[in-house]
């Protein structure tokens, strides 16, 4: 880890990401009695326990609403967790100011151009490697790990890192 990213990674104190495409593979899978199912990865999972662990704080922003998407949060401890978000930027502002924490001292992983706004102003940013082009150009590093394959878990483990 170079040095830049290093000195970023060790302000962190709140860590929020995105749902679709992050915390899971991005497919959304409808049944024919219109039920939904996602896929999370334990990794995940553990990567927010262990970042709790750590003092790190943890949140949700999502632009669609899943009562999965609660139940996993309520499994991980995630309290902050907003869905159906239009406007992802103006519920960031809301939770720095709940949690008074500055820009640098966030991070946030997203993967698509809804993400781009947050993603432009957080101290340190990241996307999984199935993230869009555009995403992938405006953040500071890009995990090795695809969505729902463990990418949350990289990028908590980098933030961790730092701080040893």
């Amino acid at each position: 880890m170079d040095d830049i990213l290093k000195d970023k990674a060790a302000k962190i104190k709140l860590f929020i990401t995105d749902v679709d495409g992050v915390l899971t593979d991005g497919r959304i899978v409808l049944g024919n009695n219109g039920e939904e199912f996602k896929f999370f990865h334990v990794h995940d999972g553990k990567g927010i326990q262990l970042a709790h662990e750590a003092g790190i704080k943890t949140a949700i922003i999502t632009g669609r609403e899943s009562k999965l998407v609660q139940r996993r949060a309520d499994e991980l401890s995630i309290q902050e967790v907003h869905q159906n978000i239009k406007d992802k930027i103006k519920v960031f502002n809301s939770i720095l100011e709940k949690y008074q924490v500055s820009e640098d001292e966030v991070a946030y992983i997203g993967d698509d151009v809804n993400d781009l706004e947050i993603l432009k102003r957080v101290g340190l940013s990241f996307t999984p490697a199935n993230g869009v082009d555009k995403v992938k150009e405006a953040v500071d590093y890009i995990t090795t790990k695809e969505g729902g394959q463990g990418a949350v878990r990289e990028a908590i483990e980098l933030l961790l890192k730092a701080s040893e």
